[in-house]
């Protein structure tokens, strides 16, 4: 893998480069407010309208598509379903025979068939991560 960290850069702040990720900004009840990605526990499609589930237990709904949120989040982030996006730093349990992911707070997260494999594999390595 290659790190860019030796490459100059002109005329941007080195703050920009954090590994921290921009908040989401929705608007709730009319007043905008931003949302912590690593506060999210996961998110369910509807069409065009995506509801996003906080590790504080609040359910916000957002008249953005899943896919155009998902791409401003980080690596954590995996699509287990045409419907969903979870946390993987929220998944409490995965039942295998039932296609079913339980969530910090309690929600279940189905796993569509077609991915089972992939985010078992995902999950179990997971486990494993080492963080500094």
């Amino acid at each position: 893998m290659k790190t860019f960290s030796a490459f100059a850069r002109p005329n941007i702040p080195a703050q920009s480069f954090g590994t921290s990720v921009a908040p989401i900004m929705i608007q709730f009840m009319g007043r905008p407010i931003s949302i912590s990605p690593d506060s999210i526990t996961f998110m369910e499609g509807e069409g065009n309208y995506t509801f996003i589930y906080t590790n504080a237990g609040k359910k916000y709904l957002v008249s953005r598509t899943l896919k155009s949120l998902s791409e401003h989040l980080t690596s954590n982030f995996i699509r287990v379903h045409k419907s969903y996006v979870v946390n993987a730093n929220y998944v409490e349990e995965q039942l295998v025979h039932d296609r079913i992911l339980k969530m910090a707070g309690g929600k279940e997260v189905m796993i569509s068939r077609r991915k089972l494999r992939e985010i078992s594999g995902i999950l179990d390595h997971s486990y494993f991560r080492v963080s500094a």
